[in-house]
């Protein structure tokens, strides 16, 4: 730790990896006061800001102020703190959907200096209980309407020593609300240190066993400060809305922290729909979207069908491929770009963007201000440009993981190495290809899953679809893809092979797939990520 810790409980200090593992970190240009508490930045000191009386959430029916909003986080604060008895340093896990009441825990539970781990509606006892464990969490807050799997939990694991509900609703009833009700609207938040571990991210996506990930209080201020204020450019008047959980890094980013850092206002719903989006997006006028792409494709059929979503000025689009026709119809449609990036738990947030004015389809841009990125070889010498690699990058964030845990395996000789694909071309832009494991190996050819999706997608008759490898006992893999179809399409023979030709009209021949699976839907994370390790390879058919 560089400044003296503010922690009592040191789990989070002693559980950081060996510095010697670290990245480098590359903070020039974000300079912090060596104490600094994200949660005060981000309430009161925009209060004191003159941003009192400006809109900060909205959700479930009313909007609250930033003095409003201040004023309910600093009495969950002191229930924190004289009931429940949380020291700076505790882990303090939150479950609940996306809500201004879990924003208001999560602010609270950052002022009082605890390390915040948020959680998701749909984790069951077995898996909440498996964070409990690895991050030794001995404190809950969680949405009344969803206590009945973290009681079960809570009874099985005795790590767990008290819980207590709030109202996810407007209805203050819970007792945590009860409880705060009755509390100073004044309170002085814990000094931490900028480099005090202020969250957990357990990472998704992933078959396996989730890896943790440990976030700095001046890590939450500098995506803010780094891709918020340099690629979106907010400002007071902004209006966010979107469909990440904010149980996910990706959304506390962009549905909390970006417009709290500048005054603007989020608007939160705990079923981001396409539908409720576009509701909300023609109800508030708003301004700033995060969503992944099949949402998106969903808003640009409602465009034809009437939907005035003209309000949008930035349209943001990562966790998935952003196809190139999804690219082109959006600014066909509307006359803005649709910005693509890539982040990342490991680093926090996106560090690769494409920007208002500098951006290419097919194209994931160039890093924020801050952060430098390469392309290696499997033997980390830094690719021809053009040449596919591993992506390796450096910025003001990093990753850390909890224990250590796999640590050597995400952070090389100080550089990040991501699990994805890419190519760096001549003009210094980033192109995804794949991620690491989407790369198919067929026939002795490196076929990127992705590129062959957006050619699918490209054809009038694909809603979504999703590229995996299926065994082939000749070509030890083939592409295989499964498709929603179009409503007015048919599954047949004929629909195959017409999809088949169109890929190789577009592609290689060789990328063509030669399994093609049609099913009703694709199986996604909360955030609209496709998991296709849950598809079942069927083979050539």
């Amino acid at each position: 730790m560089a400044h003296a810790s503010a922690h009592t409980d040191t789990f989070a200090h002693d559980n950081l990896p060996a510095i010697e593992t670290w990245p480098e970190l590359l903070l020039d240009g974000y300079e912090y006061p060596d104490h600094l508490n994200a949660g005060t930045e981000l309430t009161d000191a925009m209060v004191t800001k003159g941003f009192g009386d400006h809109t900060a959430l909205i959700g479930n029916g009313r909007r609250r102020t930033y003095k409003e909003l201040t004023d309910w986080t600093n009495r969950i604060a002191h229930v924190l703190v004289e009931d429940m008895r949380v020291e700076p340093g505790n882990r303090i896990l939150i479950r609940s959907a996306n809500n201004p009441a879990m924003v208001a825990c999560w602010l609270a539970a950052t002022k009082v200096g605890a390390v915040v781990v948020n959680t998701m509606p749909m984790l069951r006892a077995g898996e909440l209980s498996s964070y409990i464990d690895k991050a030794q969490i001995a404190f809950a807050l969680c949405d009344s309407r969803l206590m009945d799997e973290l009681n079960v939990c809570a009874a099985r694991n005795p790590t767990l020593k008290r819980v207590m509900g709030f109202d996810g609703t407007s209805n203050h009833e819970a007792e945590l609300d009860r409880l705060a009700l009755e509390k100073s609207v004044i309170f002085k938040a814990v000094q931490t240190a900028n480099d005090d571990v202020a969250l957990l991210g357990f990472t998704s996506g992933s078959t396996g066993d989730p890896k943790v990930t440990m976030h700095f209080h001046r890590d939450l201020l500098i995506i803010a400060d780094s891709y918020a204020k340099e690629v979106l450019g907010v400002v007071p008047d902004d209006i966010f809305v979107g469909s990440p959980p904010l149980a996910f890094t990706f959304g506390l980013g962009g549905l909390a922290i970006f417009p709290l850092r500048f005054g603007a206002a989020a608007t939160l719903l705990e079923n981001a729909s396409p539908p409720n989006m576009i509701e909300i997006i023609e109800k508030y006028r708003a301004t700033v979207c995060f969503t992944a792409p099949t949402a998106y494709r969903a808003m640009l059929r409602a465009m034809d069908k009437g939907a005035n979503l003209s309000s949008l000025r930035a349209a943001v689009s990562a966790g998935e491929t952003l196809p190139a026709p999804v690219y082109d119809e959006w600014i066909a449609k509307t006359g803005k770009p649709m910005l693509d990036g890539i982040g990342a738990t490991e680093m926090l947030h996106i560090f690769i963007s494409n920007r208002f004015d500098d951006h290419r389809p097919a194209c994931t841009g160039k890093p924020i201000t801050g952060y430098v990125a390469k392309v290696i070889a499997e033997d980390g010498t830094e690719q021809p440009r053009g040449t596919p690699g591993r992506l390796a990058l450096k910025g003001p964030t990093g990753c850390r993981y909890l224990g250590g845990q796999r640590q050597e395996e995400y952070v090389k000789d100080g550089w990040n190495i991501s699990g994805d694909t890419f190519v760096h071309d001549d003009d210094g832009y980033f192109h995804f290809s794949a991620r690491n494991d989407d790369m198919i190996v067929s026939s002795g050819y490196n076929i990127a899953g992705p590129e062959v999706e957006a050619a699918l997608l490209a054809h009038d008759s694909v809603k979504e679809c999703a590229v995996i490898a299926a065994p082939d006992p000749e070509r030890g893999f083939i592409v295989e893809a499964h498709i929603v179809l179009d409503k007015h399409a048919a599954g047949d023979a004929a629909q195959t092979k017409a999809l088949q030709d169109h890929v190789k009209a577009m592609l290689a021949p060789y990328k063509y797939p030669r399994s093609i699976v049609f099913t009703d839907t694709l199986p996604k994370t909360a955030t609209g990520k496709i998991q296709r390790f849950l598809l079942v390879a069927q083979g050539n058919n």
